[in-house]
């Protein structure tokens, strides 16, 4: 199993996790499709959930949505045991499958309006929660229109709308992303980001487009043939990575082009043979006027970096670097295993 890598003032700023999983294991036959999985989410966090096809990933989100039973351990949602309390946890949670029945002949509000009432809501209760849903997914203007007719973009919203209109403290989102428009991604991502900043409620997210995950998550848990390989932000698992070290050094790729000219061939010959002579420096790969390194130092040696390269004589025009990303992350740790 993999320990936690927050943190022990970071928890307890966080208080009790609002979605936490203990030894979850849930075997069909021979196959062990989650295999001892353990990770907590805290109030007011995005969680990315990450992994290939078949890691196990829908099968855990499935057991904490108490729509499938664990062969063994057990998951909480606002302290309460979805083996032992699933009634409870109902009330607290809110789950967006990747895929979601549309029921023929409903409009928005009637669509919105069947699972208020499903959740016990009644009255002037269940207008405010409707009301409230339409506004914050900006489904207001489509409030009328017949579900079936709906683009791609809004029947997400609109999948996301019914998870919240009972007010939930915690979402479960599979793929909620998953063939959407650019466009259409962007303006997802921004609501996500605003249940977890403005309405405090933590949101546990799977999503195979993991640049996009990497703006919006505050940690992640990355799973591969069942298990848990690591969990924690993303400067947190590259610690791990490093062995826990007290200064968290990153391997990012940095860019480097010089001034064109008559004698850029030359220039460049010597930037490269300049940068192969450099400590924390790898792959040193160059192409025209431009070099591109693996650079293993921290902000301070990039400083130094550049102004050692500027005292040399070499022309630099364009200095920049890119950090070690989620999707970086997830390449390094996972082998590519299926099940």
């Amino acid at each position: 199993m993999i320990e936690p890598v927050l943190s022990a003032a970071a928890i307890d700023q966080r208080g009790e996790p609002a979605l936490e999983l203990r030894h979850l294991h849930r075997f069909f036959g021979r196959l062990k499709a989650v295999d001892d999985v353990s990770f907590k989410a805290w109030p007011g966090q995005v969680m990315g959930f990450i992994g290939p096809n078949g890691a196990g990933k829908t099968t855990s989100m499935r057991i904490l949505a108490t729509l499938d039973t664990p062969t063994a351990g057990d998951a909480f949602v606002c302290g309460y045991s979805v083996v032992d309390d699933p009634d409870k946890v109902r009330r607290y949670l809110g789950f967006m499958p990747d895929s979601f029945g549309k029921y023929a002949n409903m409009n928005v509000v009637e669509y919105l309006d069947f699972y208020a009432r499903a959740y016990g809501l009644r009255d002037a209760q269940r207008r405010d929660a409707i009301e409230h849903v339409l506004v914050f997914t900006e489904l207001r203007k489509l409030a009328d229109k017949a579900i079936n007719t709906l683009s791609k973009g809004m029947s997400q919203r609109l999948g996301l709308g019914r998870c919240l209109i009972h007010d939930p403290q915690v979402m479960i989102l599979d793929e909620p992303a998953a063939g959407l428009d650019p466009r259409a991604r962007v303006e997802l991502r921004e609501l996500i980001r605003l249940l977890a900043t403005e309405m405090k409620k933590t949101v546990l997210i799977s999503s195979h487009i993991l640049t996009e995950l990497g703006e919006i998550c505050d940690s992640a848990a990355i799973i591969e043939a069942g298990q848990i390989l690591a969990y924690g932000t993303v400067d947190e698992i590259q610690r791990k990575q490093h062995g826990d070290s007290t200064e968290l050094t990153r391997a990012r790729s940095l860019h480097v082009r010089i001034a064109a000219g008559d004698d850029a061939q030359s220039r460049m010959l010597g930037l490269e043979k300049w940068l192969l002579e450099q400590p924390l420096i790898n792959l040193v790969q160059c192409s025209g006027a431009a070099a591109i390194f693996d650079f293993e130092g921290n902000d301070e040696d990039q400083q130094r970096l550049l102004h050692n390269m500027l005292a040399a004589g070499h022309p630099v025009i364009e200095f920049y670097g890119k950090t070690q990303s989620l999707e970086d992350a997830f390449m390094n740790i996972t082998k590519g295993i299926t099940q």
